[in-house]
């Protein structure tokens, strides 16, 4: 069924809050039933035109993928194609192989497609065994299956980048929002996260979380057709602030050429701490990073974020927005995952403007505050302007996972 027919069934829909009739949502794809969240995005694959690749990703438990499924446009997404299912799981001697697709992203400097995703082997199909086992892979322009491995003779396909140690330690990206940006030299920055390892090499957390994780840029220069890659220094928390360090950081430049990287941070198991989201300033092109601290309003408000992804979109309207939670009150961890916000990041300081927030979607009257807005994708869309939102809404239930996705239009 192509998004057409999606359409037919199902009315476009008004996004309830007040000032923001800018803004509308449609279901891109429905649930096949209870027990089952779909997500779903779509990247344009080409430098110019409406050709995009649609990505669905079907999940019953937590960070694992069932099945995915691609589908293409060449029309901007009126219509695509059949679905092509995408294995993301096997059974090898070792465990389960399993694989997260995650962003698609046209390099500005050569038109080149590059897909992203991550891989590992669990031994007992935990998700938690990720946290020793996952690696990026990418490919170009649908050609190739190439690991990110450093550039030098140290590193290899177990030993991929500085501190890595594939079994007892992982590099992964974050979620679909967790995007590459290229500089004007031509670097392409990606933006991943990292387990560490403690003084005794297991594992490392300090905040006693359910995962801990370190946040880094890999720099990458094309040779070729492929990408040599080389990792900033990692940008860590402090235990005492976000129980999970940080994760699933964005990335966007200021005006100045500073790199700024909002990340997700977490007050799990301690939710007297106040649940922010947190920002780092890197003056040297992305290789070294200020020590991270709570983002605020332009003001010095500080405010309220769950434990969630969140994404920094650069607009052709040369303005940098943000799109992501926040919370009325102080979070308890991942919750609540809603209201959800785009606003403007002023582009001096960083931070973000308070006045320039619109509301796109929100717990409705009647529905299980078990909501979850999540694991959004933003995109621009090149015939209309505005921001092409893609958004789960999930409901956790205890007897089954529900949720169709979604995609939302924004006037910006």
């Amino acid at each position: 069924m192509n998004r057409r027919d999606f359409l037919a069934t199902s009315m476009v829909l008004l996004v309830p809050p007040p000032t923001h009739e800018r803004v509308t949502r449609e279901i891109f794809l429905r649930s096949p039933g209870k027990g089952t969240t779909v997500y779903a995005y779509a990247f344009y694959t080409q430098a110019t035109g409406g050709s995009l690749l649609s990505i669905e990703e079907r999940m019953s438990r937590s960070d694992t993928v069932d099945v995915a499924y691609l589908r293409n446009s060449e029309d901007n997404g009126r219509t695509w194609s059949a679905p092509t299912e995408v294995r993301t799981g096997e059974k090898r001697p070792e465990g389960m192989w399993r694989k997260h697709l995650r962003a698609g992203y046209i390099d500005p400097h050569t038109g080149r497609f590059i897909r992203f995703w991550c891989e590992g082997i669990l031994p007992t199909d935990d998700p938690l065994e990720g946290m020793r086992q996952w690696n990026i892979f990418y490919s170009v322009d649908g050609e190739g299956k190439y690991q990110i491995i450093q550039h030098g003779k140290e590193f290899n396909a177990t030993h991929a980048l500085p501190g890595i140690y594939t079994g007892k330690n992982a590099v992964m990206l974050g979620d679909v929002p967790c995007l590459p940006i290229t500089r004007k030299d031509g670097t392409i920055l990606l933006p991943v996260q990292t387990t560490p390892l403690g003084p005794d090499g297991k594992l490392f957390n300090p905040g006693g979380g359910y995962t801990y994780t370190d946040c880094a840029v890999l720099h990458a220069r094309w040779k070729g057709k492929q990408l040599e890659w080389k990792m900033g220094d990692t940008v860590k928390a402090d235990p005492d602030r976000s129980t999970r360090g940080m994760d699933e950081a964005a990335i966007g430049t200021l005006a100045d050429g500073r790199v700024i990287m909002v990340m997700r941070g977490s007050n799990s198991k301690k939710t007297t701490l106040p649940g922010y989201r947190w920002i780092s300033y890197s003056s040297d092109g992305g290789w070294h990073w200020t020590k991270p601290a709570p983002w605020t309003y332009t003001n010095g408000d500080p405010f309220y974020s769950p434990s969630s992804c969140s994404q920094l979109l650069r607009h052709s309207n040369g303005k940098l927005y943000w799109l992501g939670n926040i919370s009325p009150i102080n979070p308890h961890g991942n919750s609540p995952r809603y209201p959800f916000f785009v606003g403007e990041v002023d582009q001096d300081s960083g931070l973000l403007i308070r006045e320039s927030l619109i509301k796109v979607d929100d717990r409705q009257p009647g529905e299980s505050e078990i909501l979850m807005l999540s694991s959004p994708y933003a995109r621009e869309d090149r015939e209309t302007k505005q921001i092409a939102l893609h958004m789960t809404r999930v409901f956790a239930f205890p007897d089954g996972w529900l949720g169709d996705a979604s995609l939302y239009r924004i006037d910006v």
